[in-house]
């Protein structure tokens, strides 16, 4: 069965000894109108029916037999799964603050230990997110400033692909170094080099760190260290995270030092300057510490780089597979921007280019089950009694792709966001950067930087399938991860000009 790796059968003992012995029955979630679910097995709860590689799938199969909120167990841990876009949006938007918090995880307490904002609650949270939609705004984010250095990176990305002269090649590492670059000005002020050694190893242990971290429905031993951290120490893939982190730490640590030693408090040039400062007004230091500092900037690099990068690698493969369209979009370029370089605001009278883009961010559907939400207090949502505390999934995959809400949800179709005269049309049901208070803070920064990356590309290039494979042949099974990819696959960028 795919849920079961090889485990000793005297780690499953004690796990069954520690399990009676501690935890004693499941079910601790009062039981006063749950929302309903499949039947639990003891200790492993419903884990034997979950396809951990693409745990979406079960609980899109789950929501047709429970309704749209209904409760899984991950081993001891009860899970509500919220699924639709109306069951999504009443709970992250209408009871956004009800939904706001982070499950205590034992995994990520272990890792981030309630810093930085992705995974922290409370006054901490709130702290830093200010701080970090301040600083995104106030060093680029949605502005000219870092609109440049987008088109800088595009020039680069686009000599990068000329280099290939039409042979095939692999675009994930190519566009996780120009992505990443982008961030990293924001966080550092500076760029880096896509062949620097340092840069190189960041970037690896950045992707490492991100995908193994945040993977936890897709590995079983994940699952059991959140089950029973006390027994961690028997699992690799812990160790192996926490080295990932530590170096990524060490990295954070000796920028911030040198950046410590440079600053000027009336020429702060980057994210990092600017925390800084604040660290040096008494009254903030109860939240902009070093173990803030590290931890926002790991997430703002992780969160920076791999989502904009995967979204874009699917772009290009899905106007492979549909050359048609890849056409229309090239027409429309060279009708509005023509052989200047593309820039933001063309993106107005650009409107199936547009169209194009949201329709990749809608179909890629890159993080399927959404980062987990926790009730922040006792709530009641489509008449079912949630606990304060209760671990929550409310299943992006299931919005992206709600029959309701999308005339053709399962094939790629721009003209979900066009009316019937081409004008541009946004739709409710668009959650790709999920909605409410947890939203994802560099929407407006990755929205510019997919928009000038994907038609500067467009521009200068026709993407066609290497020698031998066909459009039939192009496989748009997504890879198995947190993040979801398309399958590595080869291209071939032809100039155009």
């Amino acid at each position: 069965m795919d849920w079961m790796e090889p485990i000793p059968v005297l780690f499953l003992f004690i796990l069954m000894v520690y399990f009676v012995l501690k935890l004693g029955t499941f079910g601790n979630k009062s039981s006063q109108n749950f929302p309903p679910g499949p039947r639990p097995l003891p200790l492993i709860g419903n884990l034997h029916i979950m396809d951990l590689k693409r745990p979406h799938r079960t609980m899109l199969k789950l929501s047709k037999q429970y309704g749209p909120v209904f409760s899984i167990q991950m081993g001891p841990q009860k899970t509500v799964v919220l699924t639709g876009y109306e069951t999504v949006k009443e709970a992250l938007v209408n009871q956004a603050d009800a939904f706001a918090d982070r499950p205590i995880v034992p995994l990520f307490q272990e890792l981030a230990q309630g810093f930085g904002v992705i995974l922290s609650n409370g006054e901490n949270w709130t702290v830093m997110r200010r701080f970090v939609l301040s600083s995104l705004r106030a060093y680029g984010m949605g502005k000219r400033t870092i609109e440049d250095r987008i088109l800088e990176e595009c020039s680069v990305l686009i000599k990068k692909f000329e280099s290939y002269e039409g042979n095939p090649f692999e675009t994930t590492i190519i566009m996780n170094a120009a992505v990443a670059n982008i961030i990293v000005a924001i966080l550092l002020d500076k760029r880096f080099d896509h062949e620097d050694p340092t840069y190189i190893r960041l970037e690896s242990t950045i992707l490492s760190f991100s995908n193994v971290s945040f993977s936890f429905f897709t590995f079983l031993s994940f699952q059991l260290y959140n089950m029973f951290p006390v027994l961690g120490f028997l699992l690799g893939a812990r160790k192996t995270i926490k080295q990932n982190r530590d170096e990524l730490f060490a990295f954070i640590n000796a920028t911030f030092m040198k950046h410590l030693r440079d600053l000027d408090e009336n020429d702060q040039r980057s994210f990092i300057d600017s925390f800084l400062i604040q660290q040096q007004e008494k009254k903030m230091n109860a939240y902009f510490h070093n173990e803030n500092l590290k931890t926002v900037v790991a997430n703002l690099l992780a969160a920076g780089m791999e989502s904009t990068s995967t979204t874009l690698c699917w772009g290009l493969l899905l106007m492979m597979k549909y050359p048609e369209i890849q056409i229309k979009v090239q027409e429309e370029i060279a009708k509005v921007v023509g052989s200047s370089q593309p820039r933001i605001e063309h993106r107005t009278k650009m409107p199936y280019t547009d169209a194009v883009i949201h329709e990749i961010l809608r179909f890629s559907n890159i993080v399927p089950t959404n980062m987990p939400h926790a009730t922040a207090t006792d709530v009641t949502l489509n008449g079912y009694f949630i606990p304060k505390g209760t671990f929550i999934i409310p299943l992006l995959s299931s919005v992206l792709h709600d029959e309701s809400q999308w005339e053709k949800p399962h094939k790629f179709y721009p003209e979900h966001f066009l009316n019937s005269d081409g004008k541009f049309v946004k739709r409710d049901a668009f959650m790709p950067f999920s909605a409410g208070r947890r939203a994802c803070l560099g929407e407006t920064l990755a929205k510019m930087e997919l928009f000038l990356f994907f038609t500067s590309l467009l521009q200068k290039f026709t993407f066609q399938p290497p020698p031998g494979t066909s459009q039939e042949d192009l496989d748009l099974t997504p890879a198995v991860g947190f993040t979801t990819p398309p399958m590595p696959h080869q291209l071939c960028a032809l100039p155009r000009f």
